[in-house]
């Protein structure tokens, strides 16, 4: 039976991503496919990251392709669409820039950022991390790298840059590893903002998926200076159910917006405590809702509710995020679906910036 090339075309445009919700044929991401008398090879260009949806995709090709040349040999290429970093100068070998915020502080919103990047690292994916609270940096801790420090390499052109720390395969600088642990860092205004700018642009960063900032709580200098000079891919906020918390987050997502910064939605952390021994039991210590209230209030998406649990805070202080241990329960597994929820809405911004049309230059 003579296999039709048009036909195979035609199948794959039914299929569906699932984070879109679009087909490939509305995604246009069939880029060719070639027919010969023993092989069909199909070629896709899908919306970046594909880290999370590659086995999927490739499972319904080549389900396709089975039955429509069950007895060719299948050879399948799935690749990134590339999304222009639009006025994005420094970092341009980072695709997505993700910025985790507060409005105020105690919310565990280091926490998050850390859990976030390691969650984003374990589908292969190169990450990093800046740790932008120069009053107290808290990744050297979390990642368990409190004796490092930054060390400077030459570069070709002969500058210097500094070389971030590595640790479980995730980039890491933080102002943590320039000043002495039991130093405060007594620095404000335009200070301040330049010590967060020599952390993106005198790093030696390479080329990555991801670059999560942990931005100190609040909407001062390092917020306003992160999103004049690099513009973010999308910002996740934290908060706490109680409303005093609540507060403060809309002043964060109001900023944001102000400075056109897609949210790309709210962790409510400490949503509630359920001991070892009642594992169906919630208990609502600081109030109920909070976070789903002010995700309706703003029209943004709830990333998910992480419960208070010991493994979070022995994982903090022991230098290992809990979604990198093997006993992280529950709470584990509600950071992995965050991040995955996180990855979702990523793409969703990058396809809306692919759909933006390239300039046409006439000469």
């Amino acid at each position: 039976m003579q296999t039709d090339k048009n036909q195979i075309i035609s199948e794959l445009n039914k299929i569906s991503d699932k984070d879109l919700g679009l087909t490939f044929g509305e995604l246009e991401a069939v880029k060719s496919v070639i027919v010969t008398d023993s092989a069909v090879q199909v070629a896709v260009e899908l919306i970046q990251p594909i880290q999370w949806i590659y086995s999927d995709i490739k499972s319904q090709i080549k389900n396709k392709l089975n039955e429509l040349a069950p007895d060719h040999i299948h050879e399948i290429f799935i690749d990134e669409k590339n999304t222009p970093n639009t006025g994005r100068n420094e970092l341009a070998g980072v695709k997505n820039i993700i910025a985790v915020a507060s409005g105020k502080g105690g919310v565990g919103k280091s926490s998050i950022t850390s859990n976030l990047a390691a969650g984003l690292s374990l589908s292969g994916a190169k990450v990093g991390i800046i740790d932008g609270d120069v009053y107290g940096p808290s990744q050297p801790t979390m990642y368990g790298v409190t004796d490092e420090r930054l060390q400077v390499t030459s570069l070709p052109d002969g500058s210097q840059m500094a070389v971030p720390v590595e640790q479980y395969g995730i980039k890491i600088a933080s102002m943590g590893f320039v000043i002495n642990r039991d130093e405060a860092a007594i620095v404000r205004g335009p200070m301040l903002a330049g010590y967060f700018s020599m952390l993106f642009e005198q790093v030696a960063w390479g080329d990555l998926d991801f670059l999560v900032f942990d931005l100190p709580p609040g909407t001062g200098d390092i917020q306003l200076t992160l999103t004049q000079k690099i513009p973010l891919t999308g910002a996740v906020v934290v908060t706490t159910p109680q409303e005093i918390s609540l507060a403060d987050v809309r002043r964060s997502i109001t900023m944001f917006n102000r400075v056109k910064v897609d949210v790309i939605g709210i962790v409510e952390n400490m949503s509630y405590f359920t001991p070892d021994d009642m594992p169906d039991k919630k208990y609502y210590i600081f109030g109920e809702g909070g976070g789903k209230a002010i995700a309706k209030e703003f029209g943004v998406d709830l990333l998910g509710q992480v419960p208070l649990n010991i493994a979070m805070r022995e994982g903090n202080d022991g230098g290992m995020p809990v979604v990198l241990s093997k006993d992280g329960g529950n709470q584990k597994e509600i950071l992995k679906d965050i991040t995955l929820k996180v990855v979702s809405g990523i793409r969703k911004i990058n396809y809306e910036k692919s759909k933006i049309a390239a300039p046409t230059i006439e000469l």
